[in-house]
């Protein structure tokens, strides 16, 4: 019995400390077209999705001891970050955020533990993260910028405007993007794409040592140029050689060819990493 009875005073304990470590705030801003919104959140989660065309809703769930928000507002324009305090780490100085915002937004998004998500908006969108996961998904028509040290990057479902991934190490995965402008630049980690490449787009992936991946359908519409300096290059892909072209190349190394009416642009480099077209 005693010892149930101390069990109990530990559980009681252990849930107030959670308790007192955690809390929530929430903030409002009434805003107007084309909106600015930043977040700094230093450690934690931050995701943000469509909501009201006026207005701004930010959620703050703060998990430790060791932090402080700040939220402010200047005209269009709404920031909220994390201030640590001395001693504060991933634990205690870890802040999660949660917004909605409007549709036409510009968003600003910074956690160097993530993870990072943004979903169903048509404003210019800029995500970075040291080690953080992060996610888009579900973007339209704006510019889409992410950076990474080593967290991974997927983008699905992202369409009609200018695409720009750089990464040192983390996985890069696109599935489903269709841009004006897709530049993906990674130093080791892996490059991988799935879809088929619009219409009009300029595409073009380069790593130093990563692997480059493209997967297609028969339908796709575009001219293909891969080369790996120092690695190898396999074509699955039944590509038309292109027409004017007199570059001699070492299959091993490098091809070039053009499917459908080559309605986009794909240019593929690496200096080690092996580069693969498949269909799919």
């Amino acid at each position: 019995m005693q010892r149930t009875a101390v069990a109990g005073l530990v559980l009681a304990m252990c849930l107030a400390s959670v308790a007192i470590a955690e809390s929530r705030k929430e903030y409002r801003y009434n805003v107007g077209p084309q909106a600015n919104v930043s977040v700094d959140a230093q450690y934690g989660a931050v995701s943000v999705k469509p909501g009201s065309a006026n207005q701004v809703l930010i959620t703050a769930i703060a998990k430790g001891d060791k932090v402080d928000v700040e939220s402010q507002q200047n005209g269009n324009r709404v920031e909220v970050g994390s201030r640590l305090r001395p001693g504060a780490d991933p634990q205690s100085g870890r802040v999660d955020y949660e917004l909605s915002v409007p549709p036409d937004a510009t968003v600003h998004l910074r956690s160097s533990t993530g993870p990072i998500t943004a979903d169903g908006l048509q404003g210019d969108v800029t995500l970075e993260g040291a080690g953080a996961q992060v996610e888009a998904r579900n973007l339209n028509r704006g510019h889409l910028v992410v950076q990474t040290m080593s967290g991974p990057i997927t983008l699905n479902n992202v369409h009609n405007g200018h695409v720009e991934i750089t990464s040192i190490s983390g996985d890069i995965h696109l599935n489903s993007v269709t841009a004006q402008l897709v530049k993906v630049e990674s130093t080791n980690g892996r490059i991988f794409y799935s879809g088929d490449f619009g219409s009009g787009g300029d595409y073009r992936f380069s790593t130093h040592t990563g692997d480059i991946e493209a997967l297609v359908p028969a339908s796709a519409s575009a001219e293909f140029s891969a080369q790996s300096l120092q690695g190898q290059v396999q074509n699955d892909f039944p590509l038309q050689p292109k027409q004017h072209s007199h570059i001699s190349l070492d299959a091993t190394r490098a091809f070039i060819g053009t499917a459908g009416k080559a309605a986009s642009a794909v240019v593929m480099r690496s200096f080690s990493g092996k580069i693969r077209l498949k269909q799919r």
